[in-house]
């Protein structure tokens, strides 16, 4: 099962409850030090790292995950000797400074940005931070006939057109001594292996290479349950697809859009300051366009609202 399961969203809730009841946290100590006891939870603060959630406190998340569990149980057991009144012997502890004058330090240490981009699956099911084709997948997918996921759902022999970003391109010789390739094409949504066979990577083998964004027209093969894969008939390489033009649009029901949600976005919003307009889709035909102090860095904003919306949020 993915990371945040039901147990794990229940103790984000609380979390993002209590940030609005006590104001922002300043640093993972604070958080530790503030947080409701039963919401620091091993487990679920280690999902939260590997998807980046402490991210805007500073914090790396390699260096965090070495450490995390060590500052919780320091915190924990102070709070509980602060609580039961074992502190008040020693007198007043004082502010932040005496509070944690002991803190263990968190390395300066990050992720690369394959692990980093892996944890961020495995937690949210889908990258946030960055991908190649994050705040493009709405111009890709206007030249594509289906995402991913819908495609490999089709029927065996259908014939289609996806797009995606190549990875782990192999090339190799047939028996006949003929070349030809095999490739990961995935887009945001899912991964399908494509099959070059000889006649076409004749004409379209010099431009294959990894992390090239393509689109391939083909025939889906469905060699049994289990093995899904794409047989090419034309690849034609992507260039352009991020117009200077382009905009955030956000998907949210108008029921759903309490005055702490719009408090929330607005905060991210002003945080990556840029000239793309936002337009948030009430449902219906209600199309918002926020004020122009509210335009935004498309590459920078993309990965926070993706985490707040998920899918709903996109760029076109």
């Amino acid at each position: 099962s993915r990371g945040l399961g039901d147990v794990y969203k229940r103790q984000v809730e609380q979390i993002v409850a209590h940030r609005r009841e006590s104001g922002q946290y300043t640093s993972f100590y604070d958080f530790v030090e503030r947080a409701p006891e039963q919401v620091l939870n091993k487990r679920t603060i280690e999902s939260l790292i590997k998807a980046g959630a402490f991210d805007s406190l500073g914090h790396p998340r390699k260096g965090l995950l070495m450490v995390y569990e060590s500052i919780i149980d320091a915190t924990v057991a102070r709070r509980r000797e602060r609580d039961q009144g074992v502190m008040s012997l020693f007198g007043d502890v004082g502010g932040d400074d005496s509070v944690f004058s002991e803190k263990r330090e968190i390395p300066a240490l990050q992720f690369d940005k394959s692990e980093q981009l892996k944890f961020e699956k495995e937690m949210l099911g889908l990258y946030v931070s960055d991908h190649p084709l994050m705040g493009i997948e709405g111009a890709l997918r206007r030249r594509v006939d289906a995402s991913i996921a819908e495609a490999v759902e089709r029927e065996d022999n259908s014939f289609f057109t996806i797009g995606g970003i190549i990875s782990t391109l192999n090339r190799k010789y047939t028996r006949k001594g003929d070349l030809m390739a095999t490739f990961m094409l995935e887009d945001l949504q899912g991964a399908v292996e494509v099959a070059v066979f000889p006649k076409t990577f004749q004409r379209y083998g010099h431009q294959l290479a990894d992390d090239v964004i393509v689109t391939v027209k083909g025939r889906l093969n469905k060699q049994d349950e289990t093995r899904v894969s794409f047989m090419a008939t034309d690849i034609v390489v992507q260039e352009g697809l991020r117009a200077s033009g382009d905009s955030l649009h956000i998907k949210v029901s108008a029921q759903a859009l309490t005055p702490e949600l719009i408090e929330d976005m607005k905060g991210v919003l002003q945080q990556h300051p840029g000239s793309s307009p936002v337009f948030v889709h009430l449902g219906g035909d209600k199309v918002m366009q926020l004020d122009s102090k509210f335009t935004v860095d498309l590459d920078r904003v993309i990965g926070q609202i993706r985490v707040m919306f998920g899918e709903a949020a996109y760029i076109e």
